[in-house]
């Protein structure tokens, strides 16, 4: 009787680490949300995870890609001395990004640029003008080398959904002059530009901020919708109304 419910516990235990190891991991959540999509959209995947294709950036110097991670990274004696971006080769207006980041080294922000194009800085051909939706350290939105801030997180939500330094679960909808951001299942961010006129397409970016120091960033994910519904697909139940 021991023998056979020894043999019973151990078969148990085999199926439960074999469950365990199905179960997606953490880098799936992006992929897993595409099942969420509203049946009219239809996502594309804009890192393959494995190299640079479709983007365009200081791939020698400050970008690189580590299982099936988007890494950022600069030492203390090649700190960007402005802030650079890899950018998507190709254009878009209306769009829903789901993707996940993690600032690994620093306290400095990071952020997903839109609406605009890449300019020249301190001899950086990869710097950018526009919107730029930032996090975490500091969130809200800013327009970058135009008009400076334009939305903070006044009251203190976003910073209250974020992880400093571990993985934001993430949701940009830009329709129309509007940008959403929800953090980790929470809408925290929801903000209409009075000047339409500066919400033109654009490259999509992922910042590498300047600075004097040691800096690391993390990205996965990145499934983007052109011309998405209105609809929030990561928010929390709880959070809807």
């Amino acid at each position: 009787m021991m023998k056979s419910s020894f043999v019973a516990l151990c078969v148990f235990c085999q199926m439960a680490t074999v469950c365990l190891a199905e179960k997606p991991t953490t880098a799936d959540w992006s992929e897993l949300q595409v099942s969420r999509l509203p049946k009219s959209e239809k996502p594309i995947r804009l890192f393959n995870g494995h190299d640079f294709a479709g983007w365009e950036g200081q791939t020698e110097k400050y970008f690189s890609v580590d299982k099936g991670i988007i890494v950022a990274k600069n030492g203390k004696d090649n700190a960007p001395p402005a802030s650079t971006y890899l950018v998507t080769k190709k254009k878009y207006r209306n769009f829903r990004l789901i993707f996940e980041s993690k600032l690994v080294t620093s306290e400095m922000h990071s952020g997903i640029s839109l609406w605009g194009k890449t300019v020249e800085k301190k001899g950086d051909p990869y710097s950018y003008m526009g919107h730029l939706v930032m996090y975490p350290s500091n969130y809200g939105y800013w327009d970058l080398y135009r008009r400076n801030s334009i939305y903070r997180d006044a009251d203190g939500v976003a910073k209250k959904a974020g992880k400093q330094h571990d993985w934001n679960r993430m949701e940009i909808l830009a329709i129309g002059n509007r940008i959403r951001h929800v953090i980790n299942g929470k809408l925290v961010a929801d903000w209409s530009d009075p000047k339409p006129e500066l919400c033109e397409a654009g490259p999509i970016g992922l910042q590498l901020h300047s600075n004097r120091g040691p800096q690391e960033v993390h990205f996965r994910g990145l499934i983007l919708s052109a011309d998405p519904t209105e609809e929030l697909v990561t928010v929390h139940p709880s959070e809807k109304r």
